[in-house]
């Protein structure tokens, strides 16, 4: 099949710089595709109707939850999404990453998991402080606390009880990983490592999202190597993998992200994810697979 026979369809929810760049890449490959606002589309369960008419669908979507939903009733109807709704679900939930990184032996931070605030009070001084509570659902280090010592815990995890929805309720406590001033975000294409960044902030939290600097960070072979692993646990596809540096353990996952944003990586290092991206997509849609073997893997994972 090919790239004029495929029809795709982007599942958006607003026209941020990388859905601009994800639409160049599309027009000038030249495959039939629709743009979708999530807002404004809808699912018939029983039948597909104007769905099948798509090969594949990338889930862009800003919601967490509308993207889940949407790639699982895709995905049930047959219909390939990049990612997966079995691959986006295990992402999207820190809790299950950390099942999933277990399973496969991925290093990982210290991490507990608890029911009840005095469980978690427990769980805290045995990690040690500081340590780090974030919900099992989020992004762009919102939610995500620094607890310093006991009374910290104690106000946080009242507040958490009294104020929060169940999943906040649901204690998700790290260690604090003596990072130097900077975390990593390597992308994975497939069996592709094809760029990373440093994120370097003063502040504890280094997200981007939250005015970390970017700077292009070498992908060595261990980086390669730790980075499709971690994939692999997780069932593969495009992603974003955000990695400390210990200076005892080395490389640990921290996170794994299955709707990535770019917008930082793509100018400072000039590597093409969003025709990546779509050249993926387009692969999902002529195998008919939710996560398809790329064709090559290139010999630039050493170093960008």
């Amino acid at each position: 099949m090919s790239t004029l026979d495929i029809r795709l369809a982007v599942l958006y929810s607003r026209l941020r710089v990388e859905e601009k760049w994800i639409f160049a890449a599309l027009d000038k490959c030249g495959t039939q595709y629709d743009r979708l606002l999530d807002g404004e589309v809808q699912f018939d369960v029983d039948q597909p109707g104007a769905w099948n008419k798509y090969n594949a669908v990338l889930v862009r979507s800003l919601s967490t939850s509308r993207g889940l939903y949407a790639a699982q009733q895709l995905n049930a109807w047959g219909i390939p999404t990049v990612n997966s709704y079995p691959v986006s679900s295990v992402c999207a939930d820190k809790a299950a990453t950390s099942a999933a990184l277990t399973r496969a032996r991925v290093p990982a931070p210290r991490t507990r998991i608890c029911f009840s605030a005095e469980a978690a009070l427990q769980a805290g001084e045995e990690l040690g402080y500081p340590f780090v509570l974030k919900p099992v659902l989020g992004s762009w280090g919102r939610l995500v606390n620094r607890i310093n010592d006991r009374d910290a815990a104690e106000a946080v995890f009242e507040h958490r009880e009294t104020l929060g929805t169940h999943q906040h309720q649901i204690y998700y406590l790290q260690e604090l990983v003596r990072k130097p001033g900077r975390d990593i975000r390597a992308f994975v294409i497939g069996t592709e490592t094809p760029v990373a960044i440093y994120r370097t902030s003063s502040h504890w939290i280094t997200n981007t999202a939250r005015g970390g600097s970017a700077s292009v960070c070498a992908v060595t072979p261990e980086v390669h190597d730790l980075c499709q692993l971690t994939a692999a646990a997780v069932g593969g596809g495009v992603l974003a993998i955000d990695l400390l540096e210990d200076p005892e353990r080395g490389l640990l996952v921290n996170e794994i992200n299955h709707t990535m944003e770019f917008h930082s990586t793509v100018p400072l290092t000039g590597v093409d994810l969003p025709g990546m991206i779509v050249d993926f997509t387009l692969r999902a849609g002529r195998s008919g697979e939710a996560v398809p073997s790329p064709a090559h893997s290139t010999a630039a994972n050493s170093g960008t």
